[in-house]
């Protein structure tokens, strides 16, 4: 069972790591025995990549741009929320950055990152 240390997290305090998006900070992963990820991802020009097992949410915080899904593009700005299903190609870029939250179900795994 989780102790309290494992259920509260201050995303200040978690590890930030370089990705083909850009920056994630990794609050939640799959080696905290989760079922789920939560991670606060910076985004200038990321890969187009796909996962097939992890279906992501990103909830855009900060910044604008385009998101391309399976080829089609949408202009994100803050406050939406895009649905990622598992095997959707997808990309984001900004005008600048964008700041998002990136929420994964299942767990966010490495070796589910596939590239065109």
């Amino acid at each position: 069972m989780p102790t309290l240390a494992d259920l509260v997290r201050r995303v200040s305090e978690a590890p930030t790591v370089p990705c083909p998006c850009g920056s994630s900070t990794r609050v939640l992963t799959a080696a905290d025995g989760s079922p789920c990820s939560f991670h606060v991802t910076t985004i200038r020009d990321s890969v187009r990549h796909y996962h097939r097992d992890t279906t992501e949410v990103y909830y855009i915080l900060e910044g604008t741009g385009k998101i391309e899904l399976d080829g089609e593009w949408q202009t994100i700005q803050p406050e939406m929320m895009i649905w990622i299903p598992a095997g959707t190609r997808h990309r984001l870029t900004a005008d600048g950055e964008v700041r998002t939250i990136v929420f994964g179900v299942p767990a966010f795994n490495p070796d589910d990152e596939f590239f065109d």
